[in-house]
């Protein structure tokens, strides 16, 4: 790709060309895992663990993250997810009923003996919406496998979606071999996956998510609180997610709080006991709001320059980004980034229309790309009439004579 730089002002003055390539020192600080590792790490004695930005994805702190562990009852994220889809889609409704079966029966089940249950009975009829809050704030096994036959038939088929789902938002380590977590062979998470299902579910479906905030449901008389302890804390902003615990898995977590602006993600794999995952959670978020800030520095389709066009209706266009820039700073470095904006031709030609993709903007901090977004058009220009390309096409000649 070819760039001109701003070294003819005699140039650009007659040909009303300005360059394709900016430099603009601006308050906006990098997202760089490598530049991030000159901060003093916590210290969290667990299997493994891992603090994301939600909207940037940016690792903060992580161990073993990839490592494969077993999801206890994380794994009801990605039944929620499941859940969610069926009802985005219409195939079920919250005010559906759902008749318990055998499978799904609380006591006559040898698997669910001592684990989490809504205590469901054969022929029970229960709204979807009930079982839903059942999974999330009871995180009933029974509700969970009452749910998966009434969407898919069978524990199976719907454990197959579970797996589907899985892949397609991206989770790499990730293998489910039933619809409650309850240790199984071949069933397995890592950290990182666990993240990316919370991160999925929060922006996919947030009316669902919004449920694992509440404290408490009673069902036939028998009230359960939810057993995320970080929702009773009130020096952090948390609103989810879910925790889990089996023998071989220890105690998991998944939490999600909001301070400033910024909404940080922290898991953990195997840690010792209820207060210890508490208190090793909050450790974490708290490190996190104290150490970086999440920044939007660029809006969607906010104006950032006006380039030229040939042969059009309008002799310029304005150009930006398509989706809402995040970043995540080192709280304090807000004046060390520049940004450069590259337009992918030297010339522009109508017609254009607007999303289509003219060049890119990186976000560079010490040499180093941190960040690369597409930039579009902002709106339509349709070619000119016959006067203006000839005008057009005349300063082309001139342009050509001078560099020669």
């Amino acid at each position: 790709m070819k760039i001109y730089k701003k070294n003819n002002k005699f140039l650009n003055k007659i040909l009303k060309i300005i360059t394709t390539i900016f430099v603009v020192y601006s308050t906006i600080v990098y997202a760089n895992e490598n530049i991030f590792n000159i901060i003093s790490q916590p210290t969290i004695d667990v299997k493994s663990y891992i603090l994301i930005d939600y909207n940037t994805g940016i690792i903060l702190t992580e161990k073993n993250s990839n490592e494969t562990q077993k999801p206890a009852s994380l794994a009801k994220i990605m039944t929620s997810y499941v859940i969610g889809k069926a009802l985005s889609k219409g195939k079920i409704h919250r005010n559906d009923i759902v008749i318990v079966s055998k499978n799904a029966w609380s006591t006559g089940n040898i698997e669910f003996n001592g684990s989490s249950l809504m205590f469901l009975k054969i022929g029970d009829h229960i709204s979807v919406q009930n079982l839903i809050k059942g999974i999330i704030l009871q995180s009933g096994n029974d509700a969970c496998v009452a749910m998966a036959e009434y969407i898919s038939g069978t524990q199976k088929n719907f454990v197959n979606l579970m797996n589907f789902y899985a892949k397609k938002i991206g989770l790499k380590n990730t293998c489910f071999k039933n619809v409650h977590g309850l240790d199984e062979n071949g069933q397995y998470t890592s950290a990182k996956d666990i993240a990316i299902m919370g991160k999925s579910l929060i922006r996919d479906f947030p009316y669902e998510y919004s449920i694992y905030k509440e404290k408490k449901f009673t069902f036939n008389n028998i009230s359960q609180k939810n057993r995320n302890l970080l929702l009773w804390d009130k020096t952090l902003n948390v609103d989810g997610i879910k925790t889990g615990h089996t023998e071989n898995a220890g105690y998991n977590i998944i939490a999600s709080a909001i301070k400033n602006n910024m909404r940080l993600i922290v898991v953990i794999l195997g840690d010792k006991t209820e207060q210890d995952r508490k208190k090793n959670s909050k450790k974490l978020l708290n490190w996190g709001f104290e150490t970086f800030r999440t920044i939007n520095p660029i809006k969607k389709y906010q104006k950032i320059a006006s380039i030229p066009v040939l042969y059009g209706k309008h002799s310029h266009i304005r150009i930006g980004i398509k989706n809402n820039v995040f970043l995540t700073i080192i709280k304090n470095q807000e004046k060390r980034i520049k940004i450069l904006y590259h337009i992918k031709n030297n010339k522009i030609f109508a017609p254009i229309y607007r999303n289509q993709v003219l060049g890119n903007l990186t976000f560079i901090i010490n040499n180093h790309i941190i960040g690369r977004y597409p930039l579009v058009a902002l709106e339509n220009i349709p070619k000119g009439n016959i006067f203006i390309c000839l005008l057009d096409y005349i300063r082309l000649l001139l342009s050509k004579w001078i560099h020669q």
